[in-house]
């Protein structure tokens, strides 16, 4: 096949050869929020988070959330999935960390943005694991923002995706001693979209062969690999990596020409 190679960083699982050819026809090209974007900076390698919790006299998380009046005049929501690529929201300011006591998962199924009703794909949750620590990025949102961005939220991820409001207690990477609570959207098993677990290798042949209005689901997880590369080799996610090994096995059969990619 024709076409450059995608190269993938050093530490990297072997492989994992995903052109990129693939990507241009997989889904929705690179958009630019209304808002600023995420700082490359932000994305430090050279200084690693702690992988242990920090330890429990951390200073209280701050933020404000929805009073009963109204919206708050400030608030930070954590996003995990295509939240950290494409916000598509106006906000104040971004910031690249994880989150303790949760496990990203490909559980959730999509009927609109990354597959259709009768090939739902699958994108990421939050499960709630003691142990975990799902890597992502928050934003700020202010004054007028607020109300904006929760409007645009809930038809986004509650009404199309499925997904509840959970409160989560977010830890920059640049100041992991400085914890703040956010806003995520998680998908729970209450909810009919709700898919569960599967092989990796089944998630990864469903992946491959569902798309939706927002692109291919390949498209989707690829992303979602770019950006914990960026994160450095402290941020960790072994069912990504899983997910991408099994699709870097299946992609040269699924689509064995240059010809078959165009028309997915």
């Amino acid at each position: 096949m024709g076409g450059a190679q995608l190269e993938l960083p050093s530490g990297a699982r072997p492989g994992v050869c995903v052109r990129r050819s693939f990507r241009a026809h997989a889904g929705d090209q690179p958009r630019r929020p209304p808002g600023p974007i995420p700082v490359p900076g932000t994305m430090k390698q050279e200084s690693a988070a702690p992988n242990s919790p920090p330890p429990s006299q951390s200073p209280t998380p701050s933020a404000q959330f929805p009073r009963k009046d109204g919206d708050p005049q400030a608030l930070w929501i954590f996003g995990y999935g295509s939240l950290v690529w494409r916000p598509d929201f106006a906000y104040s300011d971004s910031r690249v960390g994880f989150v303790r006591g949760y496990s990203r998962r490909f559980w959730q199924g999509d009927t609109f943005h990354r597959g259709s009703d009768k090939m739902p794909g699958r994108v990421v949750t939050l499960l709630e694991d003691h142990d975990g620590c799902t890597w992502g990025v928050a934003y700020q949102v202010q004054g007028e923002q607020v109300s904006k961005a929760l409007k645009y939220l809930n038809v986004r991820e509650a009404v199309l995706g499925g997904y509840d409001t959970k409160e989560v207690t977010f830890y920059p990477q640049d100041a992991p001693d400085q914890p703040l609570k956010a806003l995520a959207y998680v998908a729970t098993p209450q909810n009919p979209g709700y898919l569960g677990p599967a092989p990796e290798e089944a998630i990864a042949t469903q992946i491959l062969a569902c798309r939706g209005f927002s692109g291919h689901n390949l498209e989707y997880l690829l992303r979602l690999a770019d950006f914990m590369q960026l994160c450095g080799p402290q941020a960790q996610d072994e069912h990504l990596a899983a997910i991408v090994d099994a699709v870097g096995t299946m992609l040269p059969c699924f689509c064995p020409t240059e010809q078959a990619l165009a028309l997915v």
